[in-house]
C-alpha cells in the first residue's frame, strides 16, 4: 500500500468512527446481539451460506442504520413488533397459528395478514393526504404533506412487520414449509410496496421537499390495489409449501436485489411523471398533454389485463378502480398547474430520477449476476434464454443504455424523462407481463 495515503485512510476512518454517538453504538450492539442469538439458536438449520448472509447482514443493518439514522428507530420498532407477535403466538414454549384468530394483537395488528392489511390502508392514507398538501395552500400544505411522510412510516413499519411475522408463521405451519416470504407475486408485491416507499422517504429527506409523495405513492397505491385484489379474488396470501427450485439460499439474496431494482425504476418513472407534468403545465392544447393521456390509458387497460373470465373486469372491484383512476386523472388534468408549482425544480426532479435509476441499475446488475449462479446450481446452466431472463437483460440494457446516454452524451430533460417514464412499462412487463402471457422456468407467480 502507498505510504502516503496510508495516514489519509486512518484519519478518514477515525473521523467517520468519530461522528458516531452513543446511540449509534447501542444501535450497533443491539443488532450484534440480536443476531448474534439468532445465529446460536438457529445454526443447526442453516448450511454454511445461510450462516454467512447472517452474519453478512449485521455489519450491513448497522452501516445502513449508520448511513440514515431513521432507518435505526425503524429496524428497532419491527424488531420490537415481530417478537411481540411471536410471543402472542407462542403457547407453553410451542408455536400455535390458530392464536390468530384468537389473541387480540395477533387477529387486528400483528399477524402477517393484519398487518400487511394495514399496510395497504396506511398506503391508501398517506397517497391522501399528500394530495391534500397539492390542493392547500402554506402550513395546511406543509401538514398535510407532513402527515401523509408519517403515515408511509407507519405503513412501511406495518409492512417489515408483516412480512417478519409471515416468515416466522410459515415455520409454524411447518419445517418444510418455512422459507423468506418473496417467493410469490402476494409476498414480492408486498416487497415492492414498502421498498419503493422507503427509497421515497429517503430522497424526501435529502431534498427537503414531500411534494414528490403525491406522484411516487400514485405507483405504491397502484401495487397495494393488485394486492387486494390478488388477496380476494385469488387468496394469494395462503402461505404455499415452496416448489423444489425455489429451495434455494440464492432465494434469500436474488429477490430482494431485484426487487430493489424494480422499486427504484418505478421511483423514477413517477418522478419522471413530475418532470413532464411541471413542463407541460401551461400547456393549453390538450392533445399535447401526452403524458396524462399515456397514464390514463395504462390504468383504463389495467382490468382487461387483469380479469380471469370476459365478465370479471365489469365486477365491482375494477368498476371502483376505474372510477377511481378516472377522478385521479381529471384531477391531475385540472390542478396541472398547481401541481407544478407544489413540485421542486426541474433540476431536483432531474437529480432524483438519475439517483433512483443508477442505485436501481447497480441492484439490478447483481440480482442479474446473482440469478445467473442460481440458474447454475439449480438448472446447469448460467443462462438458458427462459423469458423472464430474456426480459430481466432486456431491462438491465434499457437501463444500462439510459445512464450510457447520460454520462457520456448529457442525456437531460423531455427526452431522459419520456425514457424513463416508458421504462416502467418495460419493467412491468418484466415483472408482471412474462408471468401472465408467457411461460417457462420462472413461472411461480402465475395470476
Amino acid at each position: 500500500m502507498n505510504t502516503a495515503t496510508a495516514p489519509a485512510t486512518i484519519q478518514l476512518h477515525e473521523a467517520y468512527l468519530s461522528r458516531r454517538n452513543p446511540f449509534d453504538w447501542l444501535f450497533a450492539v443491539l443488532v450484534l446481539a440480536g443476531g448474534l442469538f439468532a445465529f446460536s439458536r438457529y445454526m443447526d438449520f442453516m448450511d454454511v451460506y445461510e450462516k454467512g448472509i447472517l452474519l453478512a447482514a449485521m455489519p450491513a443493518a448497522i452501516w445502513v442504520g449508520w448511513f440514515w439514522r431513521p432507518l435505526r428507530g425503524l429496524m428497532l420498532v419491527v424488531a420490537a413488533l415481530s417478537l411481540l407477535a411471536i410471543w402472542c403466538y407462542q403457547v407453553d414454549g410451542q408455536g400455535s397459528l390458530p392464536r390468530s384468530e384468537t389473541v387480540f394483537w395477533l387477529k387486528y395488528f400483528l399477524s402477517s395478514q393484519s398487518a400487511i392489511l394495514w399496510m395497504s390502508v396506511l398506503f391508501f392514507m398517506a397517497t391522501l393526504f399528500y394530495w391534500l398538501g397539492m390542493a392547500f395552500s402554506g402550513s395546511n400544505s406543509a401538514s398535510m404533506e407532513a402527515i401523509g411522510s408519517r403515515i408511509v412510516w407507519v405503513a412501511v413499519t406495518m409492512a417489515l412487520v408483516g412480512t417478519m411475522v409471515r416468515w416466522y408463521e410459515s415455520y409454524l405451519i411447518g419445517a418444510d414449509v418455512g422459507h423468506i416470504p418473496v417467493s410469490n407475486l402476494y409476498e414480492v408485491f408486498v416487497l415492492f410496496c414498502w421498498l419503493t416507499a422507503t427509497f421515497y422517504l429517503y430522497f424526501e429527506a435529502q431534498y427537503n421537499t414531500r411534494a414528490l409523495g403525491a406522484m411516487v405513492l400514485l405507483v405504491v397505491s397502484a401495487a397495494v390495489g393488485f394486492l387486494l385484489w390478488y388477496t380476494v379474488v385469488r387468496e394469494a396470501h395462503e402461505i404455499q409449501p415452496l416448489v423444489p427450485a425455489l429451495k434455494s439460499w440464492w432465494m434469500k439474496l436474488h429477490v430482494p436485489a431485484n426487487f430493489i431494482g424494480y422499486g427504484t425504476f418505478a421511483l423514477a418513472a413517477m418522478v419522471a411523471f413530475g418532470y413532464l407534468i411541471k413542463q407541460q403545465a401551461d400547456e393549453t392544447r390538450w392533445y399535447k398533454l401526452t403524458p396524462l393521456w399515456l397514464l390514463g390509458i395504462v390504468l383504463c387497460f389495467m382490468p382487461l389485463v387483469f380479469r380471469k373470465t370476459t365478465t370479471e373486469a365489469g365486477g365491482s372491484y375494477w368498476a371502483v378502480y376505474l372510477g377511481i383512476s378516472a377522478l385521479i386523472m381529471g384531477t391531475i388534468l385540472w390542478g396541472r398547474k398547481r401541481i407544478a408549482s407544489r413540485l421542486p425544480s426541474i433540476e431536483i426532479l432531474d437529480d432524483v430520477m438519475y439517483k433512483s435509476i443508477a442505485v436501481g441499475f447497480a441492484f439490478f446488475t447483481i440480482a442479474t449476476v446473482l440469478g445467473a449462479l442460481w440458474a447454475a446450481e439449480a438448472w446447469g446452466g448460467y443462462w438458458s434464454w427462459d423469458p423472464k431472463e430474456t426480459w430481466a437483460l432486456i431491462v438491465w440494457l434499457n437501463y444500462a443504455a439510459w445512464l450510457h446516454m447520460r454520462l457520456m452524451k448529457g442525456l437531460r430533460g423531455t427526452m431522459a424523462a419520456w425514457w424513463a417514464l416508458a421504462g416502467l412499462g418495460v419493467t412491468s412487463f418484466a415483472f408482471l407481463g412474462v408471468n401472465m402471457f408467457l411461460s417457462g422456468l420462472h413461472s411461480y407467480g402465475t395470476l
